[in-house]
């Protein structure tokens, strides 16, 4: 299947109600479960992802296929290393090639019993739950921030806590800071000093929650806001004062591309002031990775060179995002290169063979390909989008919603 995106005009007018949070709402399913919690989680988000974590949580079953799900998958091996019984954790064949070895090898320090299934260091995984004991682990905070909020989230009910003691430059460190501050509200402390994280033991409290829109997903609706001529547009159930560390795009986009975000009691609107293309976009994405490909997208479609640092943790995601942009950007024009692992630069030069198709853009079971890659039809006529419904992982009505806007999907 593919879809064909098309816009007859450049203007963005109209009011969008955002996903749930996807990061929230999954921290906050394992808080729920760990408090045991007699309430129902308000405004759940309806994606793939953290549907099968609700489906694997409320499961009368020991095996469990969680597919594309890479949260899912590191929660679940912390989680379940910790309930008594024998687990089997499975995925599906990108989940199988993605590693897991430093999060099990800091579990088995606390005493878990895991096994690998097939290929050493990747799932599935055969986990025989029991009670775990604590002390000091060390694990390398550049790789994965989920593997450092999987052992976050368990600690406190690990025999005498447990001490993080992270190594090398921390990448994603917002995702670290929102999985303390919801274990917060749920009554846990912690203490944090240089690179180690304290956890006693100690209980959860179970409390009502309702979880906030999503601003990864915002990023989508910022790009086409920045191609836009004009720009009239409210995000619904999106806050400025957000728990979750992808909120400073509401920053970037007004300094390097002049859009506005004002506040209106829960949804935020987005206006255009007058300010010129910025000469060169630069940005570190250590604390930020999900958005790059939606800002790689952006400065391709405005003709503006960047250089973005910060991005190892893409090479491990769906797919290896670094080799997905350069291939894909390649079709609208855009040479990218990777100046040094974990960079990608582009200087601005577009190389376009007007005789050819409209771009073919492969999203490799990625949804944030899919998703990132949509506002370019507001540049590009009639780009082409495979296998569209892979949005469905973080953001099932985004294909509406675009409707909603003037665009036009066949």
């Amino acid at each position: 299947m593919h879809y064909t995106l098309s816009k007859a005009d450049k203007t963005l007018i109209g009011e969008i109600t955002l996903p749930s949070s996807k990061s929230i709402s999954n921290r906050v399913l394992i808080l729920n479960s760990l408090s045991y919690s007699p309430y129902l989680i308000e405004n759940l988000s309806d994606s793939d992802d953290t549907r099968v974590l609700e489906k694997v949580l409320g499961a009368n079953t020991n095996e469990f296929d969680i597919g594309h799900a890479g949260t899912a998958m590191r929660f679940l091996t912390a989680f379940l290393s910790k309930i008594a019984g024998e687990w089997i954790l499975t995925g599906s064949e990108r989940m199988q090639q993605r590693p897991i070895a430093i999060l099990v090898d800091a579990l088995r320090k606390l005493g878990a019993s895991i096994e690998y299934v097939k290929a050493e260091g990747y799932p599935p995984l055969k986990i025989l739950g029991s009670s775990l004991k604590g002390g000091v682990i060390e694990l390398d905070g550049s790789i994965s921030s989920q593997y450092i909020s999987a052992l976050l989230m368990i600690a406190p009910t690990i025999t005498g806590g447990m001490t993080l003691r992270l190594l090398n430059q921390i990448t994603s460190r917002p995702y670290i800071d929102l999985t303390l501050e919801l274990m917060k509200q749920f009554g846990v402390n912690h203490t944090w000093s240089g690179a180690e994280i304290r956890i006693e033991e100690q209980h959860y409290t179970p409390i009502k929650f309702a979880v906030e829109a999503d601003w990864s997903g915002a990023s989508y609706w910022y790009a086409m806001a920045a191609l836009s001529d004009t720009c009239d547009l409210r995000l619904n159930g999106l806050r400025l004062q957000s728990l979750q560390g992808d909120a400073i795009q509401a920053e970037w986009f007004r300094n390097f591309f002049g859009i506005e975000s004002t506040q209106h009691g829960n949804d935020i609107h987005l206006t255009r002031i007058n300010i010129p293309d910025p000469q060169k976009v630069t940005i570190d994405f250590i604390e930020n990775p999900d958005i790059a490909q939606t800002f790689a997208l952006l400065c391709v479609c405005k003709k503006i060179p960047f250089h973005f640092s910060g991005l190892l943790t893409l090479k491990i995601k769906e797919t290896d995002r670094i080799e997905a942009l350069k291939d894909e950007l390649a079709k609208l024009g855009a040479t990218i290169t990777e100046p040094k692992p974990g960079e990608l630069a582009w200087d601005g030069n577009l190389n376009i063979d007007k005789s050819l198709p409209a771009p073919v853009i492969k999203t490799y079971h990625d949804h944030r390909m899919a998703l990132a890659f949509a506002p370019a039809a507001m540049t590009y006529p009639h780009l082409i989008i495979e296998d569209p419904m892979v949005i469905t992982k973080s953001y099932p009505g985004y294909w509406d919603d675009l409707k909603k806007v003037g665009y036009k999907i066949d």
